[in-house]
């Protein structure tokens, strides 16, 4: 079985921040169970989601997104 590739940062986002998913879920509208799964990378949300998560917990769009390639420094 090949390895899900992760790509949001949601989970991490929350746990920086002391955050539960259910709580993200009520503040989204969203289930629990949808959450669940935007933050086990087995669904994505879609970019209308995903900015509405961004303004719910503060972040810049960007940091809630798995980096495509490495920054350049």
């Amino acid at each position: 079985m090949s390895e899900k590739k992760k790509l949001n940062r949601i989970k991490d986002v929350l746990r920086q921040q002391g955050r539960t998913q259910t709580w993200l879920a009520e503040k989204i509208g969203k289930s629990y169970v949808v959450v669940t799964n935007y933050c086990n990378n087995n669904s994505q949300p879609s970019i209308e989601i995903l900015k509405k998560i961004a303004d719910v917990v503060g972040v810049d769009v960007r940091e809630l997104l798995e980096p495509s390639k490495p920054n350049p420094i």
